[in-house]
């Protein structure tokens, strides 16, 4: 029997309670991805327009760790980045970057995901992929 995967709400109750003004929020989550969402504002932004490097980073890895909820069944805050590694292919302009992890392999001490980065409803055009790990507690 497989556990319930928090809602998108769920997570994003916990997010504004325990860490509020990362600028994230989860739009989507299942047991084997998750969707991740952020606003551009000035200060994501490096000269010509184009989304920093550490706020993809940073989207990446909330992508990874809302993706550990789904996989695991629950809200899991201690749940902590293991490992964290990106590639930046094109450089990123728009108003939303997106995050989209997809589960590899749920162990009993880890989660392994893979993520695509992409602005604005280009969904097709990745700008950043990373893929990481997650430490679950024991």
């Amino acid at each position: 029997m497989t556990s319930p995967v928090p809602t998108p709400a769920a997570i994003n109750a916990m997010l504004d309670e325990m860490f509020s003004g990362t600028g994230n929020s989860c739009a989507d989550v299942g047991p084997n991805h998750a969707l991740a969402v952020s606003t551009v504002d000035e200060g994501n932004l490096r000269p010509g327009g184009f989304v920093s490097g550490p706020t993809q980073f940073g989207l990446a890895d909330a992508a990874l760790w809302y993706l550990v909820f789904g996989a695991i069944g629950r809200i899991e805050p201690m749940a902590l980045t293991s490992e964290l590694s990106m590639r930046f292919l094109r450089p990123a302009q728009g108003s939303k970057l997106w995050a989209r992890a997809t589960l590899e392999k749920a162990g009993r001490r880890n989660v392994v995901g893979s993520v695509h980065l992409w602005c604005d409803d280009d969904e097709g055009r990745i700008v950043s992929t990373a893929q990481g790990t997650y430490a679950l507690p024991m």
